[in-house]
């Protein structure tokens, strides 16, 4: 059965505070919608660790830096809902804008040092607006549990950041990257490649994975890293912003691998921006 579609904050406490007088455990996977299989991912490890699980779907205007890239964001609520199905969600939010920044809204959250560099230095303000609705959607859900993957890992990190330096009870849960059979990591933005495209976007993970490869063989970042970059840019990559070595819990930047060392990619093919990361430690 397709779980029930609540869009306002009224209807949602109403709920969640049936929920919570019971001492149930409320799980939350915060989502922008589009679904494909690293969202469902999250809401299967969700399902696993608690009573009840509700999935938002809000496509966050204050994250996007570029209108045109806000607009063209996919939209796909009622597939959304029917893959959802199987996994058994109790809850799916979908706010309209009014309910997250009703008018008067005067508050924005910024998290400073993790935020940057990596995404942080080329889309200004996103995290500022990543930083500004999650402890809201926090806030609304009264979850005690927030389900996010390490695909975005800045993002992972910056929402851990937030909820200890706002005493945001939660424990926020970080999930494996899931990729397509060809090592592609599973992004809504996917859905924006042309079958030309597509059949070059992997090309990015197997160039990280030989990085690492090399990485762990004691090679520095400094000395790879520009062949790395041509051979995307070769394969039809119009520009990279970055390619970077960095620490996997304050994300400083390094050249050679260290225990926790993660290896973070951002690169534009055809007008779609594709982002990964991986563990090199």
């Amino acid at each position: 059965m397709i779980a029930p579609i609540e869009r306002t904050l009224a209807a949602l406490r109403a709920q969640t505070a049936v929920w919570r007088k019971a001492g149930e455990i409320i799980g939350v996977v915060p989502t922008m919608g589009a679904l494909h299989q690293g969202h469902l991912s999250l809401a299967r490890a969700a399902r696993a660790a608690c009573d009840r699980v509700i999935v938002t779907i809000f496509v966050n205007p204050k994250q996007f830096n570029n209108p045109d890239d806000l607009e063209n964001y996919p939209r796909t609520e009622n597939d959304d809902a029917r893959k959802l199905e199987s996994i058994g969600v109790d809850l799916i939010y979908v706010p309209s804008a009014d309910q997250i920044y009703p008018e008067g809204f005067a508050t924005s959250v910024t998290v400073s040092g993790l935020t940057d560099m990596l995404c942080g230095a080329t889309r200004p303000g996103h995290f500022d607006g990543v930083a500004t609705v999650v402890p809201k959607l926090f806030l609304q859900t009264s979850a005690d549990k927030a389900f996010f993957g390490e695909k975005d890992y800045q993002q992972l990190q910056v929402v851990r950041r937030l909820a200890a330096d706002l005493d945001i009870p939660i424990e926020v849960v970080g999930c494996p990257t899931i990729r397509e059979e060809d090592g592609l990591a599973m992004s809504s933005r996917n859905l924006l490649l042309s079958d030309r495209s597509r059949i070059h976007a992997p090309v990015l993970a197997e160039v990280m994975n030989d990085l690492r490869d090399q990485l762990l063989a004691g090679a520095a970042m400094s000395d790879i890293e520009a062949d790395a970059r041509a051979r995307l840019l070769a394969v039809g990559f119009n520009d990279i912003d970055y390619l970077e070595l960095r620490d996997g819990g304050d994300l400083s930047l390094l050249d050679k691998t260290k225990p926790d060392a993660r290896l973070f990619a951002a690169a534009w093919l055809a007008g779609v921006r594709l982002i990964d990361n991986i563990a090199v430690g």
